[in-house]
């Protein structure tokens, strides 16, 4: 059932291909470059699709493990003691190999990204912790090609690099890459049911990603696995709707090496391929359609009015003022569409407006929370001997801070993009694919929090203190007893300074305690400021280059319309001029071509339907 609907889904995708190309050079052969221009790219995203699917998840859940078992191939290294430290992407190529992309410092030219090809058999010793610790070789991403006919639609697979949470540093890097992901797979083992940062992701990844699913994985290995399985179904429920797979990684491998159906029917993962199939690559295949078919009608449209207006002047010259005044007021209108006053560019620049500072807002409110609850742990004590762990938990508060700002940016720009692209035109329009929400490299700008003093002190210091504190006792009661005749060191002054050097060492430890309680804050301050400095500005330029990418896309159509008009109303004058030898032979040229478009537009199909609750915004 699901091989016959992938060949029909084929089938289709080749006829609407073949139809943009037959349109992009009628369009051509038409003089209408620009238009052609914009059916090719149309067609390359047809011909070559890109679906990305990232598994994310805490470390050793069996992330790799379940990207192997989908290929039946090691494309990913798997050990107990080995972690992923690099996202590693898996889809189809006629042939298996690996590479691995690197980033190289250049002083002319800055940084570049270099694309090495590395064997399958070397791969583990660049993407895992135990032959790249902490990603030392500066690896941005690797790839691996697989002759897989379940990759063979446009599938990558993406594993990333364990995560602890949405307060995990780590987060960042993984919560990046989930905006530009068509779905996302959140695996989790059997050993337990969901934790608190499981959940706390999974609920950023829905904000993020249209399309999110759960994988319970290693069911083989627990036997109380369906427990679990129903707790975290529970969890889930609450969460949203999130569909639910329990699969084991080892059976399904097992069964591909015994080519045992039952087998494989018992892991889990038929389930799992059937969902991957039809609500990932199904769906963005839709929308690839769907784009396709609404450029060819666009494009359609525009080539018709020119020529049709022509025909219509050259075969009825008496109605030819009404239609060139018709001609000129909607040229007018294009004119006034594509330009800054226009409602849509309007509504643009205000929102970005009204979006950054709403932005600032939010990130230093955020912010402002966790300055508070630092500076009150800080005062509950002394936060000398314990800054490394108030350093990274300042640094993990911060990061998730930083994540959910961006996540809230990312929504209200693409809120904002569908306002205006509701503006510019009631039909379907593709927006520009821009993801503010990417914060990949937001805190590298970020210099660390200072460090502080742990206020321990050595034996020496502390009889220096104290006798420097008992000098004044000793002086003032010997110099009192002196005078009933007594020596300067006695009981009493040697009594009298024990009391007062005790006194004083309590008062300076106390305004030491209060020295390095001012430093932390100030510290905690410095770093924040320092964040909220960094992070706005990279928040500033991203809703910028949304401003830039939409006015460019609208402004595009814009410019389109304005010269499909243009050519309309100037071909229409012109006929108006033409002898009569000319005019015949002009007409046959006009309905010839008039032919090929509407044969060309019978061919147009329908819009393939899209299911909206799908999408999670």
């Amino acid at each position: 059932m699901v091989e016959s609907e992938d060949a029909s889904s084929t089938a289709e995708v080749a006829d609407i291909t073949a139809l943009v190309r037959s349109v992009s050079e009628f369009a051509a052969d038409t003089g209408r470059a620009d238009l052609a221009k914009r059916l090719e790219s149309t067609r390359s995203r047809l011909i070559d699709p890109d679906v990305r699917v990232i598994v994310v998840g805490e470390f050793k859940q069996g992330k790799s493990k379940l990207i192997n078992a989908l290929v039946n191939a090691p494309a990913c290294p798997v050990d107990d003691d080995v972690a992923t430290s690099v996202p590693t992407s898996v889809s189809y190529a006629d042939e298996a190999s690996a590479w691995i992309l690197t980033r190289e410092e250049d002083s002319s030219t800055g940084s570049a990204i270099e694309r090495r090809q590395v064997s399958l058999e070397e791969l583990p010793q660049y993407v895992s912790e135990r032959g790249n610790p902490g990603n030392e070789r500066n690896i941005v991403s690797a790839e691996v090609l697989l002759p897989r006919e379940f990759l063979k639609g446009g599938l990558r697979l993406v594993d990333s690099p364990g995560v602890g949470g949405l307060e995990s540093s780590n987060a960042l890097a993984t919560l990046s890459a989930l905006s530009s992901a068509h779905a996302v797979l959140l695996v989790s083992d059997a050993s337990q049911e969901y934790t608190e940062p499981e959940v706390q992701f999974l609920k950023h990844a829905m904000r993020i990603s249209p399309n999110v699913a759960a994988v319970l994985a290693k069911t083989d290995l627990y036997p109380q696995w369906r427990e679990i399985e129903e707790i975290d179904r529970g969890r889930l429920r609450d969460a949203g709707d999130v569909p639910m797979f329990s699969v084991s990684s080892d059976l399904r491998l097992l069964a591909a090496e015994l080519r045992d159906r039952t087998l494989n029917d018992e892991s889990g993962f038929p389930a799992l391929v059937t969902h991957l199939r039809r609500e990932v690559l199904g769906r963005a295949e839709v929308i690839r359609q769907r784009s396709a078919v609404h450029d060819l009608v666009s494009v359609v449209d525009q080539v018709s009015v020119s020529l049709r207006s022509e025909l219509n002047a050259l075969l009825h010259p008496e109605d030819t003022p009404r239609m060139i005044a018709q001609l000129e007021a909607a040229k007018a209108r294009a004119d006034e569409f594509r330009g800054r006053s226009a409602r849509w560019q309007v509504t643009l620049t205000d929102g970005i407006v009204d979006l950054i500072a709403d932005m600032e807002h939010d990130l230093r409110d955020r912010l402002r929370k966790v300055q508070r609850e630092a500076e009150a742990s800080i005062d509950e004590g002394d936060p000398g001997p314990i800054w490394d762990e108030v350093t990274a938990w300042l640094e993990q508060r911060v990061a998730g801070a930083v994540s959910e700002t961006f996540v809230w940016t990312d929504e209200r720009s693409r809120w904002l993009s569908e306002e205006v692209a509701e503006l510019f035109s009631q039909g379907e329009a593709a927006l520009p694919a821009i993801e503010v929400g990417d914060t990949r490299g937001v805190l590298d700008p970020v210099e660390g929090v200072g460090g502080l003093d742990s206020g321990r002190l050595g034996a020496g210091e502390k009889i220096f203190i104290g006798v420097r504190g008992s000098y004044g006792g000793v002086l003032m009661v010997g110099l009192a007893t002196g005078l009933i005749g007594l020596s300067l060191i006695n009981p009493l002054s040697l009594l009298a300074g024990v009391l007062v050097g005790r006194r004083a060492y309590r008062e300076d430890m106390t305004a030491r305690l209060s020295r390095r309680q001012h430093e932390a804050k100030i510290l905690v301050r410095r770093y924040i400021d320092e964040v909220i400095f960094q992070v706005g500005k990279q928040l500033k330029d991203r809703l910028r280059t949304v401003q830039r990418a939409a006015r460019d896309h609208f402004g595009s159509m814009a410019e389109e319309l304005h010269q499909s008009l243009s050519e309309a109303l100037t071909a229409s004058k012109q006929a108006a001029g033409t002898f009569t030898s000319q005019r015949d032979q002009r007409v046959m040229v006009l309905q010839e071509q008039l032919r090929r478009l509407d044969a060309l537009s019978a061919e147009l199909p329908a819009l393939p339907p899209i299911r909206r609750e799908a999408v999670r915004r």
